[in-house]
This record gives C-alpha cells, structure tokens and sequence, in this order.
C-alpha cells in the first residue's frame, strides 16, 4: 500500500524562553496508509491534537516535515487544503441555520458550483439519515445529529484524507455507533482517514493500524491484533471468594499469577486447556465466583505501553477547527 500521510521527526513545543517544560512533540514519526484508517492513542497532553494540526497545516512544526498526498504541510499547505477535511473535537456548525443552510454554506466556502453544490447536499443529507431534518435550525438536534451534520461538512469536495480529532467524544453509544458506521462508509469510497480518539474499543472497531503516542513520540504502531500479542497472551481468569482459596489453587496451576483474590493462568485459548485448568481448581475443593477467558484488549496495551493518564508537564493546544478543502 502507499502511505497518504507520512511525518518524520515532527517536534513542537509551546514552552515558553527559559522553561524547562518538555516538547508536546519530540521526533514523532507515523504513516497513513492510502484507502485506511490510522488511529492515534495516548494520554492527555501526548501531542495526538498538535499532531493533527500540523498534519492540517495550522501549525508549522518546530523540527521535521511532514506530507500529505505528496505536498509538504508547510511549503505547499495551499495543496494540502484542497485534498483534506479537518473535523476538530469540537462540532463547528451555525445553530441558527438549517441542517441544509449549514451544508449549503460551506459548498460555497469550498468554492463548489452552486448546482454541484445543492446536489452534494441533498447526497449528504440523506447518507447522514438527514433529510427529514434538513430543514430545522440545528440549534433543535440532537448532540449525535450535529456531530453528523460536522461529518457531512468535511466531505463535501471528497476528500483525499480526512483527520478527525476525537469525533465521538460526550456521544451516547447508539450515537457513537452511527458513527462508526459512517466512517466506514467513508473509507469504503476512497477516503483515508486518520483518527485521534481516547475510546480504545473505537480504535479496534475503526483501524487498521494504531499508532500510541506517549511523550511527543510514537511507542508503538501495528495492527490492533499485533499490539495485542506484543502485550501478552490469552488467559484463564479466576476470582475467588477469599485470598485462602487461592493459596489452596495457585500452586497447582501451571505459570499462574496471583492478585489479591485473582488468579491468571495463561491459555492457548483451545478447549481443552482450559477444561484442564477449572479440573485442577476442581481438584483442589474450591469454586471460583466467576471465571474467564480474557485476551489481551487495547486497553492493556495502553496501560503497558504508557503506564499512567498523562504528562501534567505536557499542553496540548486544543482549538475548535474546521479545514473543509478550502484552498487559502
């Protein structure tokens, strides 16, 4: 496959003359597959939304260059624009205009053909599941509507790459859903998008490859299933009633690790292994209160990788933004 987006060595910082603070970003590195989706995890403050910035050409990079489509983001940020869609955390569209006046408004700010435009519109609104509410001021929608409409907004001149910087933040779950399925919808069309997002489970749903950044830096990059392995394996998990039980079962179980009243035994996941594991616990005269077989999740990846929530020293300048293809 060939990379859409690539960046090498991106540094950053917003200390200011004589601060000891380190860079939000210090040598980051990463690529965007064409046709996929690239999540960025991390901490609080790791430089994942300074990353998207750069990446969008809202901010020059200290250190480093990057490209997107081939254009380099500070000399040829004009070119850039005009391939991509910027959809910041926070939804940028006019309460006390329509669904369709929103749409219709940002065509023209792209520069689209006024009957070009209102056919795009209409498409959009009714991918979105829209159109019965085009005409309503958003101002009466729901949060997960106006978070569609802010999607439906970076796509009207197809965009080659889209970057969506924590789309589903404070969404209920069947709103978070819809989303999902309107990303993939996108990618399926041609569109690369990459993703910065705190909800582990959508980066498993959503990605292809996630990248986590801790401490201005990529710390690892692969497929959700790679990450997984590189953490550990598959394990029988067992809670007892009391840490005496366990001191009754855990000598008996093969590799086993204890926890208070917890006990790991790593599986190869079969059957039969594990029937061979609840045997022994049998054996020994003690029943757990619950018991299963966990692999490891992105979320013990996370917590591996980067061991805690944050860098307290770390800021990461977070703006509402919006770069809709608009060449400036």
């Amino acid at each position: 496959m060939t990379a859409i987006v690539t960046a090498e060595g991106l540094g950053k910082s917003f200390a200011r003359k004589g601060s000891t603070s380190p860079p939000v970003l210090d040598g980051l590195d990463l690529e965007l597959q064409e046709g996929a989706v690239l999540a960025l995890l991390g901490p609080n403050g790791a430089g994942k939304t300074t990353t998207v910035r750069i990446l969008s050409t809202l901010l020059k990079p200290d250190a480093g260059r990057a490209t997107v489509g081939g254009f380099d983001v500070v000399r040829d940020a004009r070119r850039v624009r005009e391939i991509i869609s910027l959809t910041g955390q926070q939804v940028a569209v006019d309460d006390k205009l329509s669904g369709a006046e929103n749409l219709t408004m940002m065509g023209r700010l792209a520069h689209l053909p006024r009957r070009v435009a209102r056919d795009r519109v209409d498409e959009l609104l009714t991918a979105f599941d829209l159109a019965d509410a085009a005409n309503r001021h958003v101002g009466t929608w729901s949060g997960g509507m106006r978070r569609r409409l802010d999607l439906a907004a970076g796509l009207l001149t197809r965009p080659r790459v889209m970057f969506l910087d924590e789309p589903t933040t404070g969404l209920d779950p069947r709103s978070r859903q819809a989303l999902w399925d309107v990303v993939r919808s996108v990618v399926a069309d041609g569109t690369s998008v990459l993703l910065t997002t705190q909800y582990l489970e959508e980066a498993d749903r959503l990605a292809q490859r996630v990248a986590l950044v801790d401490g201005g830096r990529i710390v690892a990059d692969g497929t959700p299933a790679q990450l997984k392995r590189e953490v550990g394996e598959a394990g029988v998990e067992l809670t007892f009633a009391a840490e005496s039980d366990v001191e009754r079962v855990a000598p008996a179980l093969a590799g086993a690790t204890v926890d208070g009243a917890r006990v790991r035994v790593p599986t190869d996941g079969s059957v039969a292994h594990v029937r061979s594991v609840l045997s022994v616990v049998d054996d020994a005269g003690v029943a757990p209160e619950h018991w299963e077989v966990r692999a490891p999740s992105l979320d013990d990846v996370f917590l591996t990788l980067t061991g805690h929530a944050g860098h307290a020293g770390h800021v990461d300048h977070e703006q509402p933004a919006r770069t809709t293809g608009v060449a400036a």
